[in-house]
């Protein structure tokens, strides 16, 4: 049975074979995973597919970054070094988005990570990314805002400097050309 969020067959065996490059390219972010495990996981969620070629196609680069023995699911992040190019001039969320009276994005890093069927990174995910190698040291990332921050019209942003993280605010209307957001997906 075919769905919408569905890849064709060409696409999915080309996003596989991307995603296994990668894989073995970067051991050190999946250390003890094997990748036909994770292949045979995807095969068996097409939808998950659909959502890592979404990733994809936002050259957010999504690789294995763990498995959570709990729930025995591979969790993928956006892995690209800069903030997904297909991701960026984007506000925090829609009630953001609607806020705006002129010069509105495109869209909101919440609307589209759900428009993905992906979440956001948390900060404390966005660390955890950070032991992995060297991201956002010329763009920054959105990141999931705690409710208290956000209704009082804040969102909060990382990147990292000087060899350093750093957590940020703005307006959760705000946007610019280098801050976007990375996403995880549980397969």
């Amino acid at each position: 049975m075919s769905t919408k969020k569905e890849l064709p067959e060409e696409q999915r065996n080309e996003l596989l074979r991307v995603l296994k490059a990668r894989f073995e390219k970067n051991q050190n972010r999946h250390k003890g995973i094997a990748w036909a495990d994770v292949q045979a996981r995807l095969e068996a969620n097409p939808e998950k597919l659909w959502s890592l070629d979404e990733m994809e196609l936002t050259e957010g680069e999504p690789d294995v970054v763990g498995f959570d023995a709990q729930t025995r699911e591979y969790i993928f992040y956006d892995c690209a070094a800069e903030s997904p190019k297909g991701r960026r001039s984007i506000c925090y969320d829609h009630e953001a988005l609607e806020s705006r009276k002129e010069h509105k994005p495109k869209n909101s890093a919440l609307g589209m990570a759900a428009e993905m069927g992906i979440e956001i990174l948390t900060e404390d995910q966005y660390r955890e990314l950070q032991q992995l190698g060297k991201f956002d040291t010329k763009t920054s990332s959105w990141v999931k805002t705690p409710a208290a921050i956000r209704e009082l019209g804040g969102a909060l942003f990382c990147d990292r400097r000087y060899n350093q993280v750093f957590t940020y605010h703005n307006g959760a209307e705000s946007y610019y050309a280098a801050r976007g957001f990375r996403g995880s997906l549980r397969v």
